[in-house]
């Protein structure tokens, strides 16, 4: 593809926005995830319009170029690494927003990263819910990529639940809008559902019309450490199957440590787990929900349970868990899962992780959103010896075989990518990925949208 003329391309585009230059190039081939088979992309576009992108797709699909979309380059699946010899579309400048509050909606382009989104809707009296960990740094577009989640999606849902509608780029350059600022519309099929989640492989998304909520009650949080994960997941579900909880989040030992490492706040270096609950349920119904909290704690073996209704104090419990993946990347190069089964299965997914790490002779800290029972289990692995890094491999996907050996999936949040794909037939079976290529054929008959992820 290095022989491809760019000159028509570059004449239809705005000054300086097709860029080549082999050292802007290389800060895009990878994503969060560091695939090491990252191409080197042709050349790269920043768009700020959906006409500028409509032309880049458009030039694409007339050379049958591949093209590949990147949001802020967190994903930790390998969805947006670069492919040799493609276009790739950061919508890293696509950052315009309206927030409408007698719709309770906001109109945003994907650019915009998911705490600016949460500030605009603060500034307006409303609540952007979906949180993932690391919404400081993550784009809208990407969020909806990944159909992304978060540590309060156990009680408000995930990115699905508030994409209302979307403006879309197909292969061919061909622009649709889906959906629009109505709560409820069961006109024609359900396409706005059908492109959350799909990870770059059906259009690019170009506007997002997202649905807010009025702002979250203050919040009581639960914190409990317990000897054992066993304990601590085990507690989960006590707490689940009688109340819905505002969050229920998980860190094993490993992670304590390297987050009090990071942080000093205090944390027990002993505890075997620790789990950070919230209610934010009103008045009388809080109170009954903090106890109940509490005595799933104290039955399941806690050794010590601590709450407060001080925001402060509750958003330094929050930071800790979200400090957990970057706080354990400091103990070596990480293989990040994102692996979730039915609650029922969590107590079995977290001794099987503990087996195979035991089994591989390699660490394996497990964090969790454990009330939706998504877990993200750490493989921490030394680049340089490669043994380690061949167990790390093997850990890697056995930890997923697990995962659908106990009727779960994959990813609950992350994506499939590039790096999960190979077992993505496992858990879908034949016929449900014979679908999934037909969907893929019939909107990008050519392949160039995203190859090489999940299919």
């Amino acid at each position: 593809m290095s022989d491809v003329d760019l000159s028509e391309l570059i004449a239809d585009l705005p000054a300086q926005m097709v860029v080549t230059d082999p050292d802007i190039l290389a800060g895009y081939r990878q994503d969060r995830a560091q695939d090491p088979d990252a191409g080197t992309p042709l050349a790269l576009i920043r768009p700020t319009t959906t006409a500028e992108v409509q032309t880049a797709v458009r030039w694409c699909a007339a050379n049958k170029v591949p093209l590949i979309t990147r949001g802020a380059g967190t994903s930790l699946s390998g969805g947006s690494t670069a492919v040799d010899g493609a276009v790739m579309i950061s919508t890293e400048k696509m950052r315009e927003f309206t927030i409408d509050t007698a719709t309770r909606t906001a109109v945003v382009q994907p650019g915009l990263l998911n705490a600016e989104v949460k500030a605009a809707a603060a500034a307006n009296g409303l609540w952007y819910p979906p949180d993932p960990s690391s919404f400081e740094i993550c784009s809208i577009g990407g969020n909806v990529a990944t159909n992304a989640g978060g540590l309060c999606c156990v009680k408000y849902g995930m990115t699905t639940d508030y994409v209302l509608g979307l403006q879309v780029v197909l292969a061919d350059g061909r622009v649709i809008r889906l959906g629009g600022k109505q709560l409820k519309d069961s006109a024609g099929l359900s396409l706005v559902k059908l492109f959350v989640g799909s990870e770059g492989l059906l259009g690019i998304v170009t506007e997002v019309t997202l649905r807010l909520l009025p702002p979250q009650a203050s919040a009581c949080t639960v914190v409990g450490t317990f000897a054992s994960v066993r304990e601590a997941s085990e507690a989960v579900l006590a707490i689940t199957a009688r109340i819905r909880p505002a969050m229920l989040e998980f860190m094993d030992g490993v992670s304590i440590n390297a987050v009090e490492d990071m942080l000093r706040m205090g944390l027990d270096r002993e505890a075997g787990a620790l789990l950070v609950a919230q209610s934010d349920a009103p008045g009388p119904a809080g109170v009954a929900e903090v106890a109940i909290i509490r005595e799933a704690f104290e039955s399941n073996g806690a050794a010590d349970v601590f709450d407060t209704d001080d925001p402060a104090e509750g958003e330094a419990f929050t930071a800790a868990r979200r400090a957990a993946i970057p706080a354990v990347e400091k103990l070596g190069s990480l293989l990040l899962e994102d692996v979730g089964v039915p609650l029922p299965a969590l107590p079995d997914l977290v001794d099987g992780v503990a087996a195979i790490a035991a089994g591989n002779r390699v660490m394996i800290s497990v964090i969790a959103h454990a009330g939706d029972g998504n877990t993200h289990p750490l493989i921490v692995f030394d680049p340089d010896d490669a043994d380690e890094h061949d167990r790390a491999q093997r850990a890697f996907g056995q930890v997923m075989d697990l995962a659908i050996s106990l009727g779960g999936t994959i990813t609950g949040e992350h994506g499939v990518g590039r790096l999960k794909k190979g077992w993505l037939p496992d858990q879908l079976g034949p016929d449900v990925m014979e679908l999934t290529a037909t969907i893929k054929h019939a909107l990008d008959p050519e392949g160039l949208l995203n190859p090489g992820v999940l299919l």
